[in-house]
């Protein structure tokens, strides 16, 4: 199969050309690298170091939540992450930065490709109960301009045998014959631009970003385990998500753990 690679000169081009994606100060493509996420860690030491975007062909160390790794064939995905300072925000809904991302990913993918992605909490994209996306959300720096990289990993043309996982899937195999990288990243960019810059023009306030999440998981309504912190297990109900981006099981709000659906709803 003949991967071919991202247009470089077109994504660079695109924080000038494209009104949508002038947000970012730069994306720039490697063809191979560790991890994305570590390499803005460290850039983000940089304080004018602000709205980047990193994508690698490849990467032998890209890691999930809990430090998880994954890799994959080169081309194959989109490895792609970026760095956000954020102004004056109360630490208590930071959290919503990757949870934002997530609807992010599913608004492009469905608009790019007609594929019917929805959200797992937190935030992994699902196409037919599989893993198609994770986002894994890091802070790079700390104080009254707190920055935070925020990586995505989007399975774009593996076959069966090259999933990293076997509940994982890929734009190939959800009938997308030729996935158009390149016009992926670009989805992805303007969605995440454009929620992020009216989030951060309503001051913060979660309430419109919530309901675009609400509406988009399908945790919400399933019956869940949950594996928490510390090895505690409870099951039951996810009812919602509240105002700081936790799933709520009965009368818990879970912040961290892995959640399984019993029963999904699609």
């Amino acid at each position: 199969m003949e991967r071919l690679p991202l247009d470089a000169d077109v994504l660079a081009r695109s924080v000038n050309d494209d009104a949508g994606l002038r947000f970012f100060s730069a994306v720039e493509v490697v063809e191979s690298t560790g991890s994305t996420n570590a390499d803005l860690v460290a850039r983000a030491a940089d304080p004018a170091a602000d709205r980047l975007v990193l994508i690698a062909e490849s990467q032998d160390r890209g890691r999930g939540r809990h430090d998880r790794r994954w890799v994959g064939p080169p081309r194959a995905q989109i490895a792609l992450s970026l760095l956000v300072r954020v102004r004056g925000i109360d630490p208590a809904v930071l959290g919503w930065l990757p949870l934002l991302t997530g609807v992010a990913v599913v608004d492009a993918v469905r608009a790019a490709t007609g594929v019917k992605a929805i959200l797992k909490w937190p935030n992994d994209v699902l196409v037919e109960g599989r893993k198609l996306a994770g986002i894994l959300a890091e802070i790079a720096a700390t104080g009254s301009d707190p920055a935070v990289v925020v990586g995505v990993g989007l399975n774009v043309s593996l076959t069966e045998p090259e999933l990293p996982v076997p509940h994982a899937t890929s734009l190939l195999l959800c009938g997308v014959e030729e996935p158009d990288r390149t016009a992926l990243v670009l989805a992805m960019l303007r969605e995440f631009a454009r929620r992020f810059t009216a989030w951060e023009a309503a001051g913060w306030d979660v309430a419109e970003l919530a309901a675009a999440y609400r509406e988009r998981c399908s945790t919400i309504g399933s019956e869940v385990r949950a594996e928490l912190p510390g090895g505690e297990v409870i099951t039951g109900t996810a009812t919602g998500v509240d105002a700081n981006g936790r799933l709520l099981i009965g009368a818990r709000a879970v912040s961290a753990g892995d959640v399984t659906h019993l029963r999904a709803e699609y």
